[in-house]
């Protein structure tokens, strides 16, 4: 049985969401049991631990830590350490890492995470986006209520976001959260929260944290509301965000007040949103 939720409270439909009908893969599954297939489907998410063993998450943070240390020292020169969300001592975003670490390209198109994009997606599937977030420790910051879909409207609306924790996500250092069945409801509006980032709500009546062990991930539609608590701990929380989207998606643009999209973008820059399935088959990545 499907669980569809009305909105919370202060929440409302984006403008171009008004026709967005869920749409339910069938199968077959490569990788995903029954049940969680089924949970993701109801739920908008579904954690799968131990998808990486200890020398793959090693070489991930062995390839992420100086290029995030890049993005720590620049935000050093800018004022208050801040630029936009990231913060100096707080949270930091690093972009793009695929077109820098050739291991960030093949853990991209790792054959386990091909598959779950398979079973969730589809036969023809790109990856979208690439992003490592540490939460550091000196500065608690939750993050808010949000859908990945609501920082850029992306059509097909169901895109996947797998959340691959490289070192322990607890809700002590800031592990995902999420509001069950409201992806079914299609794209929400967003307002920006500064210095926090955009939100679609500020709470929800029912909220589930997904704590995950380093080499497991949350895998969640890109329609779940979601956010990560503070890290109120003395470590840095780690993690990668890979985002899969169908072939052919695209990007659409305008002010979402005045009507529809007045432009739209193909998701093809191929150095970064390469395919890793065609036809159902693995496509390894760009060398």
């Amino acid at each position: 049985m499907s669980r569809e939720l009305e909105l919370p409270e202060g929440a409302a439909l984006h403008p171009w969401s008004r026709e967005f009908t869920w749409r339910t893969r069938s199968g077959p599954l490569r990788t995903l049991t029954p049940a969680q297939a089924k949970q993701f489907d109801r739920d908008g998410y579904v954690v799968l631990e131990s998808v990486l063993d200890a020398d793959e998450v090693a070489a991930a943070i062995a390839a992420i830590d100086p290029l995030e240390a890049e993005v720590d020292a620049y935000l050093g020169t800018r004022p208050d350490g801040r630029l936009t969300i990231l913060e100096r001592g707080a949270i930091t975003f690093s972009i793009h890492l695929v077109m820098r670490s050739p291991v960030l390209r093949r853990l991209a198109a790792h054959p386990v995470i091909v598959a779950i994009c398979h079973d969730l997606i589809g036969d023809d599937v790109n990856l979208y986006w690439d992003q490592a977030v540490y939460k550091k420790a000196e500065k608690p910051r939750r993050f808010p209520w949000h859908q990945d879909n609501g920082y850029t409207f992306v059509e097909p609306q169901q895109y996947l976001t797998c959340w691959l924790a490289l070192t322990d996500a607890t809700e002590e250092n800031g592990c995902p959260w999420v509001v069950p069945g409201l992806h079914r409801r299609g794209t929400l509006a967003h307002r920006f929260v500064e210095p926090l980032g955009f939100e679609c709500f500020e709470k929800a009546a029912e909220v589930v944290p997904a704590p995950v062990h380093a080499g497991g991930i949350v895998v969640f539609s890109s329609l779940t509301p979601h956010l990560t608590g503070p890290n109120v701990t003395a470590a840095v929380r780690k993690a990668y965000i890979l985002q899969y989207a169908p072939a052919g998606a695209t990007i659409l643009e305008g002010d979402p007040t005045a009507g529809g999209p007045s432009a739209t973008r193909p998701c093809d820059v191929p150095e970064r949103q390469f395919p890793v399935l065609r036809g159902g088959h693995h496509v390894p990545p760009p060398e």
